[in-house]
């Protein structure tokens, strides 16, 4: 690495961003740390990280909420869920904001290197694209003209009826499949005698 790469650490106690310092301050790694999510969020509006290292419970804004925001801001970063306290739900919603890697705890100074590594050195996320613009099918029905309003409104008033007949005909259909059906064993079993 020629130059430092910038890792923010996220998280209330100071010892995991003394052990993310320690294992990755000698490897080319610019180490900088945050004990509030609302502290890691102004510090990624004034400066340039290669990656965001966040615990998933600390006091006020939660892990989740900064991966959140930082897919919405820049959505190109890397991020890390770190926990102690890792269940599938947060799991599931951390990868649905786009989570790099969820890492539970304890931590061990090759799984730090490791991780770090393999996000800082992956491709960046995939950033969604924008929604298309509505078509010209989506207008409102009174904008597409009397027709369809006029067939939506007979939709509307047809559809009770529609439901009964489904409840009356379904299960005389299912009746006389299951008479068919007896009788067709009734021959074979005659024919079989």
């Amino acid at each position: 690495m020629s130059a430092l790469k910038k890792i923010l650490v996220v998280d209330d106690d100071p010892v995991i961003g003394k052990s993310f310092d320690r294992v990755l301050s000698g490897k080319g790694y610019a180490v900088i740390k945050a004990e509030t999510g609302e502290a890691a969020i102004e510090k990624l509006a004034t400066e340039d990280y290669d990656l965001v290292v966040t615990d998933i419970r600390m006091p006020g804004m939660s892990g989740l909420e900064v991966a959140e925001r930082v897919r919405t801001k820049q959505p190109w970063m890397p991020v890390l869920i770190v926990t102690g306290y890792g269940s599938d739900e947060s799991e599931a919603r951390a990868k649905a904001a786009g989570v790099t890697e969820f890492l539970r705890k304890p931590l061990s100074p090759e799984m730090i290197e490791s991780s770090v590594g393999a996000a800082v050195a992956a491709p960046p996320p995939a950033i969604p694209a924008a929604p298309a613009p509505a078509a010209a099918d989506d207008t409102d029905d009174e904008a597409a003209g009397p027709g369809v309003f006029i067939k939506n409104l007979a939709m509307f008033f047809a559809s009770p009826f529609i439901a009964l007949a489904y409840v009356v005909l379904l299960p005389a259909i299912g009746s006389v499949m299951l008479v068919k059906t007896a009788l067709e064993a009734l021959r074979h079993h005659r024919k079989a005698a």
